[in-house]
Order: C-alpha cells, then sequence, then structure tokens
C-alpha cells in the first residue's frame, strides 16, 4: 500500500518553526513528508532541508514527494539520535529548526505486515527499522515475566500489568506468540470483562509498551534533546509533536530545563553553578489540535505540540 500518514498539527507546526527563507531546517521523523513539504514550500533558494527516518518506506515515500524541491532537500535514513554525526557528514554543523513528530504513521498501523496493530492479525513485528533483528516476537516470548511486568507497567501504564504478564508466561509455555491476534486474545483474558466493555481496546497499551520497548523510543527521544537544542542556531526552534503522556514529559522536562538549568539551592542569593539558560518555552501550555482536526482526523486526538527556541 501506498505510504499515507495525515501530518497532525500541521500548519501549528511549521508556523512554530518560523521558517526562514535561506534557512536550513531538519524533519527528524520525517515519515511521509508532510510537514517536510510545508517546510519546503517556505524555503527559497538558499534553504536547505534534511529529512531522517530509519523506516526505509518512509524515505522512498518522501523522496517522491519532495523530489520538485531539488537539490536543496537531502534525506537520510538513519535514527534521530544520529542527527548530530549525519548532519557533520554532510557539512553542517548547526540548524534553525528542528521538527520531531514522535507517532507511528497511518501507513505503519494499517500495513498488517509491519504487526504494529492489535486491530489485524498479523506476525508480531513493530520494528520501525527493519533492518534491525530483534521484534516483537522476541520481546513477547524471550522476556522473563518479571522483564514483561516492568516494560507494560512503565510503558504502558496499564493497572493489569502483573497479570498480563503472567498471562503473556503461561501461554508460550504451551507453544510460542507468533502473532498479533494471538496476544491479543492473551491480553483479553487478563483483563475483566466489565474493564474491556469500557475502556477502550484492551490491547492498546500492551501493544504501546512493547513498541517502545523494542524501538527504545523514550530512551532516544531522552537521550537526544539536549544535543539538538544545542544545534539550533541564535533564534532557532524545536518542535516535538508527542502522542502520550510517557513521551510528553520527557519533552515538558528537557524544554524547562534548558530554560532553567540552574541547580543551586533555592536560598542562594545569587546563581554559582555557571549554568546558563539555553533559550525559552515558547509553549507555556501544549499547543493541541482543533475539534475540526479531531472530527476529521481520531488519531490526532492524543497529539500535543511544544516549542523551544534557542537564544
Amino acid at each position: 500500500m501506498a505510504f499515507d500518514h495525515v501530518s497532525v498539527l500541521l500548519r501549528e507546526t511549521v508556523d512554530g518553526l518560523n521558517v526562514r527563507p535561506d534557512g536550513t531546517y531538519v524533519d527528524a521523523t520525517l515519515g511521509g513528508g508532510g510537514h517536510a513539504y510545508e517546510v519546503c514550500s517556505r524555503l527559497g533558494g538558499k534553504g536547505r532541508f534534511i529529512g531522517i527516518d530509519q523506516d526505509a518506506d518512509a524515505i522512498e515515500a518522501a523522496g517522491r514527494r519532495l523530489e520538485g524541491f531539488g537539490e536543496k532537500v537531502t534525506i537520510i535514513r538513519s535514527n534521530y539520535r544520529d542527527m548530530k554525526p549525519e548532519l557533520h557528514r554532510i557539512g553542517i554543523d548547526s540548524v534553525d529548526g528542528i521538527v520531531l513528530d514522535l507517532g507511528v504513521s497511518s501507513y505503519q498501523l494499517d500495513t498488517a505486515e509491519r504487526g504494529f496493530s492489535y486491530r489485524v492479525d498479523a506476525p508480531l513485528d513493530m520494528r520501525m527499522d527493519r533492518r534491525q533483528k530483534m521484534t516483537a516476537r522476541d520481546i513477547v516470548n524471550g522476556y522473563s515475566e518479571s522483564e514483561l511486568y516492568r516494560v507494560i507497567r512503565d510503558y504502558g501504564e496499564d493497572r493489569f500489568a502483573k497479570n498480563i504478564a503472567k498471562h503473556i508466561a503461561a501461554e508460550r509455555e504451551k507453544h510460542p506468540i507468533e502473532t498479533t491476534g494471538q496476544l491479543n486474545e492473551v491480553i483479553s483474558r487478563a483483563i475483566p470483562m466489565k474493564i474491556r466493555k469500557t475502556s477502550g481496546h484492551p490491547s492498546k497499551r500492551t501493544f504501546q509498551a512493547i513498541r517502545i520497548e523494542l524501538n527504545h523510543e523514550l530512551d532516544v527521544l531522552r537521550d537526544s534533546l539536549d544535543e539538538m537544542i544545542d544545534m539550533l542556531n541564535p533564534g532557532g526552534r524545536i518542535c516535538i509533536i508527542t502522542f502520550h503522556s510517557l513521551e510528553d514529559r520527557i519533552v515538558k522536562s528537557a524544554f524547562r530545563k534548558n530554560e532553567d538549568p540552574c541547580i543551586c539551592p533555592k536560598n542562594f542569593p545569587v546563581c554559582v553553578c555557571g549554568r546558563t539558560p539555553k533559550g525559552r518555552v515558547v509553549t507555556r501550555k501544549p499547543i493541541l489540535p482543533s475539534e475540526e482536526e479531531m472530527a476529521s482526523n481520531s488519531r490526532s486526538k492524543s497529539a500535543k505540540l511544544r516549542i523551544f527556541e534557542r537564544s
């Protein structure tokens, strides 16, 4: 199927970048190129755009979508944790704006063989980068019961995490759990019927947790934010769209720390730690999708946009 992904908070994100026609901009989660196209449309002849994604299907789709912008566009297949060395490799040391859209694309969810969705039966995969050897199947069948509990509790925030892990461990003693459908059935049995009827799909949180663990999503985000802010030119901005509270807390905390990095005790009359602010948080509260966007794209409902500007 075609790489189809409706970019969430498109206008708000690109407006938030304050795109300069002669600036250099990075979309570090390129996807199908929706945000990228709008950024490139605002660049002049001296502007430059770099798109980064670890998904080969995204690279192909975005390449087709952006081909009309010619040499001002460079597309790199990589994880955004390697943004700094990848940009250095092509002669770029600093940029004027960065976009991160941390959501799973509609294409990834809707392509059964990718194994991201709990709504279709498919092999357990969930790899963002299919060059990676480990899959969701390896986690479900290889992690100990206590490790599964930790993953589902910490990354899925599911109150039934312990029981889900127990049921998975018991089921795989009979036979390996190979597909999303099999995993769905196990999770369903672990959650009380009255909860299943009133709290949405029972597998949503567990699938999220396994995907985050497999792709190291929170670790990559947490470890990359300071470095990305450091790469911004004065006045440059980073715009980040998150889709669940775990991501949003990391972004919110990192932005606040970079705005106010002082670690001196509050009763000190002056700062002696020497840590100085790197910029300011533009969005005191996150920007949310409009009612119209949420009505037309249900996957946007949990989205939050936060923006930081380098001083």
